[in-house]
């Protein structure tokens, strides 16, 4: 029985009458009184004792009973009866120990009584579910109790203009508690489990293009085929609104992303692998049920293909075999407790009319649905910087592959396949090590797997160009792949395929969309085919489009009535084709400024006669806007012939729009390739300001070894941004060589990540260096030469899953400072044992990890960040003579310590507490009070309802309410009261809660 479920449903006849006997009886003559009165002086054990602590026990006896037996599944464990009468009664009896008056708890609310009534009593010390039964049996009595104060004759005195709309509120809170409360059935939890089930299975494999595995598995498992990429971003992008201020540039694997970043702009090239991390994610999540999260993959091409508006929340199973089997409102209760992760897929899929109506979409549900987590995915040019900062999105980019992760793909791909000899493996790899061109396709997820396709197809012989490899592709799979597996079927030559599928392709293009219906291309496709009979052999229209679907690889059915090509990059290729065909040169071009045909254009140029090329790249120059000269320059590297005297005028022009201004044209300019190095301003000419780092953006985005010397010219340039970017770029290029050649020039300050075994290495060769940061799967072994041979003063190693134990620290006297976050590998704290370090970051997961020997032996410790699950340690662990300017304690063990003993530290001026660890009486806000030089405080909205009354921080500058769930207004009325010298809150917080604050405090949402 899962303790979410939990809920009581009992009439206000059956608990009214057992809650009214915790009071005494107003006796005759009771009159009005001008004041109100304390809670205590209304209980039935005091003065009169009307009720001993044996009737109390009865009493709780009672209630757990009705409860029990009130219908739906049982919602306690057999056995666990009594410990609940126990706990509820204990709970009851502190009510005398609230220093509350009946209009002061009116006034909280019943949910807020309740809280401040469970904090005051003992710990129910109870089962997970028994502890839940508990609290819902604490809740219902806490209405009842506010119901009770509202209606006696010392309370209307004082209240006389509220009573009625009291009185009102609560008995309707009273009757709504059968539909607020969670369903008794338990349906809840059963569709949730087996939609997670669903999710996992639904999204664990995936297409790779050109891999045939063994008869009957027909996909590739997403465990073995899934390549961790990096993500990163960079100045320039992501300003909160109206602050015009831009977050600090960070990088980090893909697959952390959203444990960092919860609203997250996700922008990649066709084929980089965002709908595959997107898949990654969902997985990830559905697998871990511990984890809270509930996953909505929300593809845009298949919610808008009939211009239908966006889904509401109900709807967002649509398309789905579980589609209306949700019970009713479970999909908002979950958006409301802020454990949905919504993973909207295709931004640049829908046409670019409906992208706006898209975005306030997006915006209406994060203001009703605050605290849930976002990735939305988008090609780089389909919306424009900053489309979603207004709602506190970051942006990233995807990067390529890195030579290790290509690396890595390649040696999958060949593992995964059958029948491949190990020697073609090896000559792949070598070749892609050896040739810059080939080594720049690569590093593309989809290019690549066509690539180990094409290698082993043509027994080594691989085409030199993209398109040459997208031809070489659609001839493999419409002619060769059937006739040389010996699949007995009326053969088709290729040319004739080609013609029909080039039309769905266009169709899809004209429209703006990337997904139509079976029906719409089986009626292309019978309009088409009495111009080509020869496909005619295959039947009518219904069995061509069936031969497409099943036998070529290039279409696939997402749903049992629609259909799409296998990836965007074929569509946009025969699209292409489609257009020179029809000689719609006019057409291409009048779509310039349309993200979703400049591939369809390059692919035009690529595939285009000589006087087609010219045609088509005059018309773009004729259109004289930055977008439309930007794609002239790309389409010079697909022009194989074109006239001298128009190259040099699209030079020319381009040279207008350089040094790039903008991230986005920086990218852009970087998809062009090596030409962009000629136009691009040399280091002895370097732009100042923004438009160096844009330079060294675009020179990075060629992805060609050619692009190293250009870069090492600029490690010199005096903006540290510029200097980042450079080192960010390392995965990118040949480890050793850009190792050598540009991060060795790099000051030795300059922050500098590696993330592979070799990159650690060369680092030791050609640039050792102190400051140490380390992301992804680096070896323990590799850590510990690193070390050995320098002194390291700082450390930080992240998302790691290789290590199990931190043996490399041992002997580390010079290091200062560490970070140990994300390593679930860990089993063994011993290297951390001793250390010199003055300030910590450790983000460690398992509670069996003994933090506190650790903690102990840190004398000279002075900054903590410490996440996780550590029950078994409190404050008082640190080293006797430590204290501490700063602490960060986050946990989710409900037997945390909580920050008992903080006081000791007198001289903290950065407290942030959150889960176990967050005030939970107000004896701990008495005891944070104690900090009179504390001036950044960070606590959950929780918290601060405990606060006790007359209460005073003033050194508090700074309050940050993490995730809140809405702080409500009279919260946030109190806040200049506790912290009179306040100057800035951030959090989640609606309009109604900003608004009581006073003007002076300046409010960040978060």
């Amino acid at each position: 029985m899962n303790a979410s479920v939990v809920g009581i449903r009992l009439a206000s006849g059956v608990v009214a009458p057992l809650v009214r006997k915790l009071f005494r009886q107003e006796g005759a003559g009771a009159g009005l009184v001008d004041r109100p009165h304390r809670i205590s002086s209304y209980l039935a054990w005091r003065e009169k004792r009307e009720l001993d602590a044996a009737d109390l026990r009865r009493l709780a006896d009672r209630l757990v009973k009705e409860a029990l037996g009130a219908p739906g599944e049982r919602p306690l464990p057999p056995g666990e009866e009594a410990g609940v009468s126990a706990a509820l009664a204990a709970t009851l009896h502190a009510l005398g120990d609230l220093a509350l008056c009946d209009v002061e708890a009116v006034r909280l609310g019943p949910q807020a009584f309740a809280r401040k009534l469970r904090a005051v009593g003992p710990h129910p010390g109870l089962s997970r579910d028994a502890e839940l039964f508990h609290s819902r049996l604490v809740d219902l009595a806490c209405l009842h109790i506010l119901n009770f104060f509202t209606q006696r004759s010392t309370f209307v005195a004082a209240t006389l203009v509220e009573q009625s709309r009291l009185h009102a509120e609560t008995i309707a809170k009273v009757d709504e508690l059968l539909t607020r409360v969670p369903r008794q059935d338990g349906r809840d939890t059963a569709f949730e489990t087996r939609y997670l089930d669903y999710l996992a299975r639904r999204h664990s494999t995936l297409t790779i293009f050109g891999l045939d595995l063994a008869p009957g598995s027909g996909r590739w498992p997403l465990d073995a085929a899934y390549v961790s990429l990096e993500v990163s971003t960079t100045p320039g992008a992501g300003a909160a609104a109206g602050t015009g201020k831009h977050p600090a540039p960070f990088s980090l694997p893909a697959d952390r992303l959203l444990d960092e970043h919860h609203r997250v702009l996700l922008r990649g090239e066709a084929g980089s692998g965002k709908t595959t991390l997107i898949q990654w994610l969902a997985v990830s999540a559905a697998r871990d049920h511990g984890g809270g999260l509930v996953p909505y993959v929300l593809p845009l091409r298949t919610l808008t293909r009939h211009g239908e508006r966006l889904p509401a929340p109900r709807d967002f199973l649509s398309g789905t075999p579980l589609a209306g089997e949700a019970p009713e409102g479970w999909e908002g209760r979950v958006l409301r407790d802020g454990r949905a992760l919504l993973l909207v897929d295709g931004i640049d899929e829908i046409p670019e009319a409906e992208r706006d109506r898209a975005r306030d979409w997006l915006a209406d549900l994060i203001t009703a649905y605050p605290g849930n987590r976002w990735l939305v995915t988008s090609r780089p040019s389909a919306v424009r910087q900053d489309w979603l900062a207004e709602v506190d999105f970051s942006e990233v980019t995807l990067a390529p592959m890195s030579h290790a992760n290509v690396r890595a793909f390649i040696e999958r791909w060949h593992a995964a396949a059958d029948h491949v000899p190990a020697e073609y493996r090896e000559q792949l790899l070598d070749s892609v090590a050896k040739k810059p061109d080939l080594a720049g396709l690569s590093t593309n997820p989809l290019l690549c797997g066509l690539i180990c396709a094409l290698h082993r197809e043509r027994r080594g012989f691989l085409p030199s160009g993209r398109k040459e490899l997208y031809a070489a592709a659609l001839s493999m799979l419409l002619d060769r792949r059937d006739r040389e597996r010996g699949v007995r079927l009326p053969y088709l030559a290729e040319e004739p395929q080609l013609q029909l599928l080039q039309r769905l392709a266009y169709w899809l293009i004209r429209n703006g969309r990337t997904e139509m219906d079976r029906s719409r291309a089986e009626a292309l496709i019978a309009d088409a085919l009495p111009a080509v009979p020869a496909v005619g052999a295959l039947g009518d229209a219904r069995a061509v489009f069936a031969h497409f679907l099943e036998r070529t690889g290039l279409l696939r059915a997402p749903t049992v009535d629609t259909v799409q090509f296998v990836h965007r990059t074929f569509q946009d290729f025969l699209g292409a084709r489609a257009a020179l065909d029809e000689g719609s040169l006019g057409e291409l071009t009048a779509h310039a400024e349309d993200d979703q045909w400049e591939d369809v254009i390059r692919m035009a140029v690529a595939q285009g006669r000589p006087r087609e090329r010219t045609e088509i790249i005059r018309g773009l120059l004729a259109r004289d806007s930055q977008r439309s000269v930007l794609l002239a320059v790309a389409c010079l590297g697909y022009a194989a012939e074109l006239d001298p005297v128009l190259r040099a005028e699209v030079e020319r022009q381009a040279g207008r729009l350089i040094p790039p201004t903008s991230v986005g044209m920086a990218r852009e300019l970087g998809r062009i390739g090596p030409l962009v190095l000629e136009l691009l301003p040399p280091p002895e000419r370097a732009p100042a300001g923004p438009a160096a780092l844009h330079t060294v953006l675009a020179a990075g985005g060629v992805l060609s070894e050619l692009a190293i010397p250009f870069l090492a010219g600029y490690t010199g340039h005096r903006s540290y941004e510029v200097r980042a970017e450079l080192a960010r770029l390392w995965p990118r290029f040949e480890t050793r060589r850009y190792a050598a050649e540009v991060i060795s020039l790099l000051p030795a300050d300059q922050n500098v990540t590696v993330v592979s075994d070799a990159e650690l290495a060369a680092l030791a060769e050609f640039s050792p260096r102190r400051d140490l940061n380390v992301v992804g799967e680096v070896t323990g072994e590799a850590l510990a030469a690193y070390l050995g041979a320098v002194r390291a003063q700082y450390l930080a190693v992240r998302g790691n899953g290789l290590l199990t134990d931190l043996g490399f620290l041992k002997g580390q006297d010079a290091l200062l400072a560490i970070e140990i976050s994300h390593c679930t590998g860990i089993r063994d704290l011993e290297g951390l044992m001793g250390l010199p370090v003055r300030s910590a970051v450790l983000d460690l997961r398992d509670d069996r990890l003994p933090i506190g020997p650790v903690l102990a032996g840190w004398t000279s410790l002075r900054g903590l960040v410490l996440r996780g699950t550590h029950a078994n340690w409190s404050l008082d662990g640190f080293a006797p003579r430590v204290e501490l300017d700063s602490v960060n304690i986050y946990s989710v063990t409900p037997d945390a310590a909580g920050p008992v003993g903080l006081s000791r530290h007198r001289g903290l001026r950065s407290v942030s507490l959150g889960g176990c660890w967050a005030p939970r009486h107000p004896a701990e806000w008495q005891e944070l009070a104690l900090l009179t030089q504390l001036t950044e405080l960070a606590v959950p909205d929780l918290s601060l309802d405990l606060v006790p009354d007359g209460l005073r921080m003033p050194s508090v500058e700074q309050l940050h309410v993490p995730r809140s769930t809405g702080l409500s207004p009279e919260i946030t009325r109190r806040l200049p009261t506790v912290f009179p010298c306040l100057r800035a809150v951030s959090g989640d917080f609606d309009e109604s809660a900003v608004g009581a604050l006073p003007p002076h405090i300046r409010v960040t949402r978060s």
